[in-house]
């Protein structure tokens, strides 16, 4: 395991597994960078052929965890941040990506899945992206897929307000593919994965390709970013933070 990131490769598939269930697999910038060198070494890697991404216990991930999120508001954070290495692997990934997501699926949680293949979710799933709600505004090229893929209204429904989508919903809107029971998700996913193993690599690489242009994706993440990254300055984004640390409603009555 490395930095909360457990990496398994067998059978032409790598998982890779979100390990912080203590902490709702809640994503650090050490995790990003883990998953970040484990997809864009999986591209020359010949034994690989397909990505899983799953989440160890009752959740999928609740997000970016928010304590580092603070500190970047403050300014007390240092170094270099890898979620924007792993939103480029994502992105420019050429193999097949599959999902298993169970419980919550938080921010990052639910706009990853707008660039995974193959999305498989237990029946309990929940997707959310309360960006807004954290004074934040969408990334990994949500703001441009997530209309694309469910409509204006209900994009800006779920950035807007925060609101849940449930994972019938989500199949029905075509965020992901189908929906099985709790306890046969991940094998349902092993299964995916391990028809698309033996399908031919080039063809499927060409296809996704042809579907997704990454260089707009990528284009949109660094718009995204931008604006992100000034919204954590704001007094709202300091007073969202403030307000989870301190467990109480934030007040953006008064802050501008």
């Amino acid at each position: 395991m490395t930095e909360n990131i457990k990496i398994d490769h067998r059978d032409h598939v790598l998982t890779l597994t979100f390990a912080r269930s203590d902490k709702k697999n809640a994503l650090t910038n050490a995790m990003y960078g883990a998953l970040a060198d484990a997809i864009v070494a999986a591209e020359t890697d010949k034994a690989a052929r397909v990505i899983v991404l799953r989440g160890e216990g009752d959740m999928f991930t609740s997000g970016n965890d928010v304590g580092e999120f603070a500190m970047m508001a403050t300014g007390a954070f240092k170094g270099e941040r890898h979620v924007t290495r792993f939103l480029d692997a994502i992105t420019r990934s050429t193999m097949p990506l599959v999902a298993a997501v169970q419980g919550r699926a938080v921010g990052i949680g639910t706009t990853m899945l707008l660039h995974c293949d193959f999305v498989v979710l237990a029946d309990d799933a929940q997707l959310t992206t309360p960006f807004v709600n954290l004074a934040l505004v969408p990334e990994a090229a949500s703001s441009l897929l997530m209309p694309l893929r469910i409509g204006y209204a209900r994009a800006y429904q779920m950035f807007a307000l925060g609101e849940a989508m449930d994972a019938r919903t989500a199949v029905q809107l075509g965020v992901a593919n189908r929906v099985v029971p709790l306890d046969q998700l991940h094998a349902e996913a092993a299964s995916v994965a391990a028809k698309l193993a033996k399908l031919p690599a080039g063809a499927l690489a060409a296809t996704k390709r042809l579907m997704r242009n990454a260089e707009v994706l990528a284009s949109q993440i660094i718009a995204e970013s931008a604006v992100f990254a000034e919204r954590l300055t704001t007094m709202e984004a300091r007073e969202a933070f403030t307000a989870f640390a301190e467990k109480r409603a934030p007040d953006f009555t008064n802050v501008t």
